[in-house]
């Protein structure tokens, strides 16, 4: 088995991980910490597969410092910075820099699209859904309407999974 045989499956279930973890965060605005100690785990195994272990743990130091600033002047979620440190680990450690940008333009994106409907109800619910989906897009209109806050999980699953599609 190469090493790209090994790498491939690790990033497949990070990516899986991301989507759960962006889902959750619509649903409830939490993320799960097992979701960041799973996506943490496969990035050990990533860097340590590509002989990057310790650059690759500097990458994510960094990355959780930088989150705990932001937590702390109420910019970001806890479970945001504790996912946005764990992605460090996923792309090799000379493209977390680029892996920031991504989270950053799409975390852009997903604020543009909260500020367009901000205030307005954008979508009507459909009748047949199921309960917890019917649930949920209740309590995003509601939020949408209030102008509650972004479920960052979002831009940091769309960030990540643009960087490892590269």
């Amino acid at each position: 088995m190469s090493m790209m045989d090994a790498v491939a499956p690790l990033a497949v279930l990070a990516a899986l991980a991301l989507i759960a973890a962006a889902l959750h965060d619509v649903a409830a605005r939490t993320i799960p910490n097992a979701i960041p100690v799973f996506v943490g785990i496969l990035g050990l195994l990533l860097r340590a597969a590509e002989g990057e272990l310790a650059w690759g743990l500097l990458a994510c130091l960094l990355v959780f410092a930088l989150g705990v600033l932001a937590w702390r002047y109420r910019l970001m979620g806890g479970g945001d910075v504790k996912l946005l440190a764990a992605c460090a680990l996923l792309p090799p450690p000379g493209a977390v820099a680029d892996m920031l940008v991504a989270i950053a333009l799409s975390g852009g994106v997903l604020s543009l699209v909260y500020l367009a409907f901000r205030g307005r109800r954008p979508f009507a619910i459909p009748p047949r859904a199921t309960s917890l989906f019917r649930r949920v897009l209740r309590a995003e209109v509601w939020r949408l309407r209030r102008g509650g806050p972004l479920p960052y999980g979002v831009a940091i699953c769309g960030g990540v999974l643009l960087t490892l599609a590269r």
